[in-house]
């Protein structure tokens, strides 16, 4: 069900796409809207993960470097059935981590120096697993699709007000005209945003589920995520302020400066990760299992 609810979505969001397209200049409209659409999805299919990373400043570690955080993430990777992914670092304050890659042979992981300080060994490898899950299941090439169309729609949106009402084309119905152009300014780039904040809570339920299974235990992300939202709420990340189209990459929203009510959040709300996380412990007579060994043990 998640998977078709997301299908669903995206689906409206590439016609809502195509129909401001065609709003501003009939079928032809169309047609140039979905080749602009598809030209920057290719583009961001290519280039994403390297354009996100080198935005917040990550930096790759190794065996070498960072010998036990390399070895928690190959363990839960061999755990999940997926190839070992990069993993980066960042250095910022903000406890926090994301994945990214446009499919499991080009992934990586990157956490926070902030979440590395904060958190136990379970926790981390609970955060951990929650992103490769993201991993497994092309959530990063999903997410990162969103935000591109999004992205376009509003640039649409702003064609549609300054040039919707210079069309003429009798034979298609003419122009959208000013005060639609202006409707459509305003409530297409809203829409947009409401259906990619829909396919964000969807994919961190079913992370948050699928990682739990990743690790062996629900209640260490469990534990992690209340941390993670505490620590969010107080310690700034300046490039995610900055860039907040990439907030939803994140496992805990990173924008506490600009929240501005729920129906707008990236990410479902805490509370309710944290109690279905707990059920599904309790379903399944939760014993604490050894965790994957790791820079702490």
């Amino acid at each position: 069900m998640p998977y078709v609810r997301t299908f669903l979505l995206l689906a409206l969001l590439t016609g809502l796409f195509l129909v401001i397209g065609a709003l501003i200049a009939g079928r032809q409209g169309m047609i140039i809207a979905f080749l602009i659409a598809l030209a920057m999805n290719l583009f961001a299919y290519w280039n994403s993960d390297r354009m996100v990373l080198s935005m917040y400043g990550a930096r790759e570690v190794d065996e070498a470097s960072a010998p036990q955080l390399f070895a928690l993430v190959r363990d839960l990777a061999r755990r999940a059935g997926l190839p070992m992914p990069k993993v980066y670092m960042i250095e910022n304050d903000q406890p926090n981590a994301f994945a990214t890659g446009r499919n499991p042979e080009h992934a990586a992981v990157a956490v926070n120096t902030g979440l590395m300080r904060l958190l136990t060994p379970e926790e981390v490898a609970g955060v951990l697993a929650h992103e490769l899950s993201h991993v497994r299941h092309r959530d990063t090439l999903t997410m990162t699709m969103t935000a591109v169309i999004a992205g376009a729609i509003g640039m649409l949106a702003n064609f549609a007000f300054f040039f919707g009402g210079m069309r003429n084309d009798r034979r298609e119905g003419g122009g959208v005209g000013a005060i639609a152009g202006l409707l459509i300014m305003l409530f297409a780039p809203l829409a947009a945003t409401l259906v990619q904040l829909a396919i964000s809570r969807t994919r961190e339920f079913e992370a948050d589920r699928s990682g739990a299974e990743i690790s062996g235990n629900p209640l260490w992300l469990a534990s992690a995520l209340g941390k993670l939202e505490r620590g969010a709420q107080v310690v700034d990340n300046p490039t995610a302020e900055g860039n907040p189209a990439t907030a939803h990459m994140f496992i805990v929203n990173p924008l506490h400066r600009r929240a501005i009510g729920s129906l707008f959040a990236t990410h479902p709300p805490i509370e309710e990760r944290i109690r279905r996380l707990e059920a599904m412990a309790a379903e399944q007579g939760q014993a604490a299992k050894p965790a994957p060994r790791g820079p702490w043990g």
